[in-house]
């Protein structure tokens, strides 16, 4: 079962997606919080499989709670939640570092595929968003997955989920300077001018 976080300042929005949450019988969740304050002093008393969290809130917003959680060197997945359309709110929440990131509209089986995906190191994104801020990737010839070696994959993976040279070095046991020029790779190989460009570009060819 896994076992979520769940971060929402609204709370029949929030008191709602628990109970959906539930009724699935494949998530459950741990502990509610209405913002990213509370959220990280939730997280340290009781770690969760995933934090499942809305973007705009008082005191601490999502986008800030990720980023926290980036500078802490944590890699907790994160989930995002919105009911705002806004494809800035997605680059930011990308360039943060969270995992996924959905609209509030979407159906309880989707939410649930979500949750299982990030929180087993997956990525998620709304169809729409990215059709927005990808201008260009549906003209470009398609990516095969094989364009990239399996550590660029990987490497690619944890770019997506904030880290840096630094950290992704530690965690794949690499030297830092090896990790650049994977990252270099990776961006040149995709003809992508960032690191948030080449996460989109590998979420649209499912590249991770």
């Amino acid at each position: 079962m896994i076992q979520v976080g769940l971060v929402d300042d609204q709370l029949l929005v929030r008191e709602g997606i628990a109970r959906l949450i539930e009724l699935s019988q494949r998530a459950t969740v741990c502990w509610q919080q209405e913002n990213g304050e509370e959220a990280l002093a939730q997280l340290d008393r009781q770690p969760v499989d995933i934090l499942v969290c809305d973007i705009r809130m008082p005191a601490m917003d999502g986008i800030t709670l990720t980023r926290r959680l980036r500078g802490r060197g944590s890699t907790q997945p994160i989930l995002m939640l919105t009911t705002f359309d806004d494809h800035q709110l997605f680059l930011d929440a990308l360039a943060a570092g969270a995992n996924g990131f959905l609209l509030k509209d979407v159906s309880l089986e989707k939410l649930i595929e979500a949750i299982e995906t990030v929180a087993g190191g997956g990525f998620v994104a709304e169809p729409r968003l990215v059709s927005q801020v990808s201008t260009g990737i549906e003209d470009a010839p398609p990516v095969s997955k094989d364009l990239l070696s399996k550590k660029e994959r990987e490497v690619l993976r944890l770019v997506a989920g904030g880290l840096s040279n630094r950290e992704i070095a530690d965690v794949i046991h690499l030297a830092e300077g090896t990790v650049k020029n994977h990252v270099s790779q990776i961006l040149s190989k995709l003809n992508c001018r960032d690191r948030t460009q080449a996460v989109l570009y590998a979420i649209h060819w499912q590249l991770i």
